[in-house]
C-alpha cells in the first residue's frame, strides 16, 4: 500500500465529531502510517547543532564579557552587553529566515539546511576569537544572517509526516535537541579558559590570549560533522503534494497542488496567525528565561543573584537537557494524546509565572543563609518547572505543521513563525537584561521589578492560548 493509499485508509475509516471535524487524536490511535527512520535520524542530528553552538556560551558569555573594556570592571553592567550580543542573532535572523524558509519551498530543504550550518560553524570560530564586543556581534549576527535551519528543520518534518503520526515525531526530536542543550553548556563550562584549569596542556601564549576559544571550537567541530552527514547522507524530500488527499468526492485547487501559495495569502489564513501568534508569546518569555537565567546565576549574590562560577552554571544547565530530553521522549506523545495539544500547550505556558516567582525567592534565601540545601531544592524545582515548560514547544509546533494550506506551502508558513519568534527573541534579550541591570542599579522593587513585569506578563499569555482548537487544525477539505 502507497503512503496515499495508506493516509486515505486512515481517513475513510476515522470517526467524525459531532460538527463534522476530524478527531486527531482518534486517527493517531487508529494506524498511524510508518516513518522514514533513516531520514528520521538524520534530521535529528540536524537538531544537535543550533543547542550546541547557542547555548555553549551561556556559561561564560557574563564573564567574557565582564573582562572587556566596555564594561569598566562594573558587574552591573554586564546584563546590558550579554542581552545585547543575544539580540542581535536574531534580529538579523528575523529579517532573513522568511526568505531562506521561502527559498526552502522552491530549491529544496537540503541546500538550504547546507548553507545554515555552514555559517553556524564560522561564526563560532570567530567569535572564539573575538576580543572587542564589535566582533562578539559581528559574529552573532552572521550567523542569523545565514541560518534559516530552525523553520526549515520543521519543513523537513511535515514534508515526512501528517496529523497521525506527527506527535511521534515531536516526541522524539526533544532526545537530540536536549542531548545538545546538555552538551553545550557542559562544553562552555568546562572547556573554558583552558590555561587557568589544566596549564600544562594549554600552556600555549593562544590559550591566554584567546581563553574561550576551546569551547566554540569544539561546538564548531560538532557542527563541521554534522554538516558532512547532511551533505552525503540527507535525502531531499519528494513528491511535496498538499497534505490534503483528494478523493473522487471534492476538487482541491489547483494551486493547492502545484506549488507554495504567496504569502499574502498564508497570511489571510486565521490557523496560521493564531499559531504563529502563540509561537510567538511562547518565544519572548522563553528567550526572556533563558537570557536571565545564567545572568542571574552569574551575578553576586549581594546585587541579585546567586554568584556562581561557570562551571557551575554549565552542569545546572546541562542537567536540565538531560532531564528533559528523557520526559520529552517518554511522556511528550501519550500526554499529547492523553490531554489533547491545546490543554498541554497551556499547563506548559502555565509555569512561567512560577518560574519567574522563584528568582527573587532565591536571592532573598541566599542573601540569608548562602548557598544552603533549600536554595539547589528550589533549583531543582525550578529546572523541573522548565521541563514542564518545553512541552508547550512540541505543541505549538504540531499547531504551526498542520495550520499551513500544503505541503509546499509548509517552509512559508514555518519561516513565516520563525520570523516572528526571532523578532521576539531579538526584543527579549536586550530588554530583559537590561531591565534586570536597571532593577539593580536603582533598587526598583528591591531589584526585582523585571520578575514582576514577566510575571504579569505570563500570566496575560494564557488567555492567548484559548484560541486554539482543542486538537490540531482540521483539514479545511474535511470540514
Amino acid at each position: 500500500m502507497t503512503a496515499q493509499e495508506l493516509v486515505q485508509d486512515v481517513d475513510e475509516r476515522s470517526p467524525l465529531l459531532p460538527d463534522g471535524t476530524i478527531d486527531v487524536r482518534a486517527r493517531r490511535k487508529a494506524a498511524p502510517p510508518s516513518l522514514p527512520k533513516t531520514q528520521l535520524l538524520h534530521i535529528m542530528l540536524l537538531q544537535v547543532v543550533e543547542p550546541v553552538t547557542s547555548l555553549c556560551i551561556y556559561p561564560f558569555i557574563n564573564q567574557l564579557i565582564g573582562e572587556l573594556p566596555v564594561t569598566g570592571g562594573d558587574p552591573r553592567k554586564i546584563g546590558y552587553y550579554a542581552g545585547m550580543i543575544q539580540s542581535c542573532f536574531f534580529a538579523t535572523e528575523a529579517v532573513f529566515t522568511l526568505h531562506w524558509s521561502m527559498l526552502s519551498d522552491r530549491i529544496g530543504r537540503k541546500p538550504v539546511l547546507l548553507i545554515g550550518i555552514a555559517g553556524t560553524c564560522v561564526s563560532m570560530l570567530l567569535f572564539g576569537l573575538s576580543k572587542t564586543l564589535f566582533h562578539l556581534i559581528l559574529s552573532r549576527c552572521l550567523v542569523g544572517f545565514l541560518n534559516g535551519n530552525t523553520g526549515v528543520m520543521k519543513s523537513l518534518v511535515g514534508d515526512i509526516t501528517n496529523s497521525t503520526n506527527i506527535a511521534q515525531v515531536f516526541a522524539f526530536m526533544p532526545i537530540v535537541w536536549c542531548a545538545g542543550a546538555t552538551l553545550g553548556p557542559f562544553m562552555g563550562g568546562q572547556l573554558a579558559r583552558p590555561h587557568d584549569r589544566w596549564p600544562t596542556t594549554f600552556s600555549h601564549e593562544f590559550w591566554i590570549q584567546y581563553p574561550y576559544f576551546l569551547p566554540c571550537a569544539g561546538s564548531s567541530l560538532i557542527a563541521l560533522l554534522i554538516f558532512l552527514n547532511t551533505l552525503f547522507f540527507l535525502k531531499e524530500p519528494t513528491g511535496n503534494k498538499s497534505r490534503r488527499p483528494s478523493t473522487p468526492d471534492m476538487e482541491v485547487p489547483l494551486k493547492e497542488l502545484e506549488g507554495p501559495l504567496p504569502l499574502r495569502e498564508i497570511l489571510k489564513r486565521w490557523p496560521v496567525l493564531i499559531s504563529v501568534g502563540n509561537y510567538a508569546i511562547l518565544a519572548l518569555l522563553e528567550i526572556a528565561l533563558a537570557a536571565i537565567q545564567p545572568l542571574f546565576f552569574a551575578t553576586p549574590i549581594g546585587l541579585g543573584g546567586l554568584g556562581l562560577k561557570p562551571a557551575t552554571i554549565g552542569l545546572i544547565m546541562g542537567s536540565y537537557g538531560i532531564f528533559n530530553g528523557v520526559f520529552q521522549c517518554l511522556f511528550f506523545a501519550k500526554l499529547s494524546d492523553f490531554l489533547g495539544p491545546k490543554r498541554m500547550f497551556i499547563i506548559g505556558m502555565a509555569q512561567f509565572p512560577i518560574i519567574f516567582a522563584l528568582f527573587p525567592i532565591l536571592n532573598t534565601i541566599a542573601k540569608h543563609s548562602g548557598l544552603c540545601p533549600i536554595v539547589w531544592i528550589l533549583i531543582g524545582v525550578q529546572i523541573v518547572l522548565m521541563v514542564f515548560m518545553d512541552c508547550a514547544y512540541g505543541c505549538i509546533f504540531m499547531y504551526i505543521t498542520t495550520s499551513a494550506p500544503n505541503r509546499r506551502s509548509l517552509g512559508t508558513t514555518n519561516g513565516l513563525g520563525q520570523q516572528l519568534a526571532s523578532i521576539v527573541r531579538a526584543i527579549g534579550p536586550a530588554l530583559f537584561t537590561s531591565l534586570f541591570a536597571v532593577s539593580l542599579e536603582r533598587n526598583w522593587l528591591g531589584g526585582y521589578i523585571v520578575y514582576l513585569i514577566l510575571g504579569v506578563a505570563s500570566v496575560l499569555a494564557l488567555h492567548v492560548c484559548n484560541l486554539l482548537p482543542p486538537d490540531l487544525w482540521p483539514d479545511e477539505d474535511e470540514n
